[in-house]
């Protein structure tokens, strides 16, 4: 319950209706206990009195009252069914927010698969706990306490015997809780894992495909699939043998009082209508017990699901705004290199990157190249902070990045990554992401300049046409225009290429750089370029050339003073120009 009780701030915005949703319990407890007492009634003063008013008198009375139960029930149904789903919704939306605050070095510190069960699975259990606590779970003591107290006025030996089964039946709940709760977290761990192999396989499927892999790939699903299922069993033998354990003690306690009220009768101590009575709140004292013996699955189930949303909601991003950042009035867009070396966390502390040093400056065009694996990407991926150096620093018109607001320097940087994200909705809702406000005019503008406009014109409904998950139902390079004219929207003050053009052919590249050119000289928009490149072409194209060897910068310098002095990029020149058959390329 500990779990549970840590997530009490999100019933907060509820209380309201929370206190109503009581409030209407206790009328429907107090209407519901006022029938053993009018039963009663109808036994001793008015059948074995022959009087038929008091028989009708008491009769409404009982209906009236069972009439007013339904109404307070039905209220009280309709509060707790919307503080839970507000909670709910609450929740998830917490930990979307949550997520979306993680770097991708947070990310890899979640199991995959987890996000998407916590955000679902996990929340509808503890989403369900809530409803049963306003709807069950708060009732049932109300109804203990008052049946409890009703017992003890007309029986205090009956009364006492029911006391006698408090201890064995509270001795089960507490056993199975203890033994439920860690079942439950295995179940969702083994869901966890189930969803994680489906998502690699949606994802993967060609790679899947490819390597003829699906036997195998079933096989994997099928072991996690059946380990689920004895998961599931597990839990569900112990919840077989547990509530017919319950039933049984209750069952005993009324046999008992029976028995104990008809002899107390016999021997003239009780009237029969107060053992019948005594018996409806012996029933009604001991069953709610039984319900909330019921529940203590959900509510173990729930508190596991806690303790995984906790996991994610107290998991601090590393990567964060400063206290008190730093203003940068006016951007230039000149970065600055000083001795920074990465290693990815829980890499061992092999260095992706060591000891580089090199200053872009504003309105340059840099291009990032070297052998697969050297940090080309990686040395991107630190200029909008998604991770920071391990050592040296990083600046921005001489400001430490560290020391600037994380959403005000992500705002000044468009990125094209290799695998460009796009997600459901038009064409124009994708190239507006980063600026939501945009007319048409200007998202017309920047597609042109990512010689996107053509192709979405011929789109079936322009720029309305919706996209499918990721943009299936585009090309590659249709997907990378689209992403470089949605970094162009923003008016980045720099811009990171990585390997944006692999998807083009050297003439469109050629193109949609005369067409970027054009536009960033209409908008009056000095953008700093960084380009990860593996095609000469795209490299010929940079004011200045970044030679990456496993995380070391080996070389620097335009095409023409590396051709000259570097043997490595020589070497990668006339790779690539033999594979183009013979021909000078720049």
């Amino acid at each position: 319950m500990v779990s549970l009780v840590r997530l009490r701030p999100f019933l907060r915005p509820y209380r309201g209706k929370i206190v109503g949703a009581l409030s209407l319990l206790v009328g429907m407890v107090a209407a519901d206990l006022l029938v053993p007492r009018l039963t009663q009634r109808i036994i001793d003063q008015g059948i074995l009195a022959s009087n038929p008013r008091i028989v009708w008198t008491s009769s409404l009375l009982m209906l009236g009252a069972a009439l007013v139960s339904a109404v307070l029930a039905l209220l009280n149904n309709s509060l707790s069914v919307r503080v839970a789903a507000g909670f709910g919704a609450d929740l998830r939306e917490a930990l979307m927010a949550k997520v979306l605050s993680f770097s991708p070095g947070d990310l890899a510190r979640l199991p995959p698969g987890a996000l998407l069960v916590r955000s679902t699975s996990d929340v509808t259990a503890v989403q369900s706990v809530v409803m049963m606590g306003l709807r069950i779970m708060t009732r049932a003591p109300i109804w203990v306490l008052g049946a409890a107290l009703l017992l003890l006025l007309t029986s205090p030996r009956l009364a006492g015997m029911a006391a006698a089964f408090l201890p064995v039946i509270f001795w089960l709940v507490t056993a199975f809780a203890r033994r439920a709760r860690p079942l439950f977290a295995g179940v969702q761990a083994q869901l966890e894992r189930l969803n994680s192999v489906v998502q690699e396989n949606l994802s993967g499927v060609r790679v899947v495909r490819a390597f003829v892999r699906e036997a195998e790939e079933t096989r994997r699903f099928e072991g996690i699939n059946r380990n689920l299922a004895a998961e599931g069993i597990k839990l569900a033998s112990l919840s077989a043998l547990f509530l017919p354990a319950t039933l049984l003690v209750l069952n005993l306690a009324v046999v008992g009082a029976v028995w104990w009220g008809g002899v107390s009768a016999l021997e003239g101590e009780l009237t029969v209508g107060e053992v019948v009575a005594a018996v409806n709140y012996l029933s009604f004292a001991l069953f709610p017990l039984f319900m909330m013996a019921g529940m203590t699955g959900s509510v173990a189930a729930a508190d596991a699901s806690a303790s995984r949303i906790l996991e994610v909601l107290d998991l601090e991003p590393q990567i964060r705004s400063p206290r008190q950042p730093r203003g940068l009035p006016r951007v230039q867009g000149r970065i600055e290199f000083q001795g920074v070396s990465f290693a990815f966390p829980g890499a061992k502390n092999e260095p992706v990157l060591s000891d580089l040093s090199f200053a872009v400056e504003p309105g340059e065009t840099v291009a990032v190249v070297g052998s697969t694996g050297s940090g080309k990407s990686t040395l991107l991926q630190l200029i909008p902070r998604f991770y920071d150096p391990t050592r040296g620093s990083i600046t921005l018109d001489g400001v430490d990045l560290r020391e600037l607001d994380l959403r005000f320097l992500r705002s000044q940087v468009g990125i094209v990554f290799q695998d460009n994200g796009l997600f459901q909705g038009t064409v124009r809702e994708n190239l507006s992401l980063g600026k939501p406000d945009a007319s048409l005019e200007e998202v017309e503008e920047a597609a042109r300049a990512a010689e996107a406009h053509e192709f979405i014109l011929a789109l079936p409904q322009g720029y309305e046409t919706p996209l499918g998950g990721r943009g299936f139902n585009l090309s590659g390079g249709q997907r990378q225009r689209i992403a470089l004219a949605r970094a162009l929207l923003t008016r980045p003050k720099i811009l990171l290429l990585d390997d944006a053009m692999r998807a083009l052919d050297v003439e469109t590249e050629l193109r949609l750089q005369d067409a970027l050119d054009r536009f960033l000289v209409r908008t009056r928009n000095q953008v700093t370029r960084m380009v990860v490149a593996h095609r000469l072409s795209t490299v010929l194209l940079a004011d200045r050339i970044l030679l990456l060897d496993q995380g070391r910068l080996v070389g620097e310098g335009t095409h023409q003073e590396l051709l000259a002095a570097n043997p490595w990029y020589r070497e990668m020149y006339a790779s690539q120009v033999g594979r183009l058959g013979g021909g000078h390329v720049g």
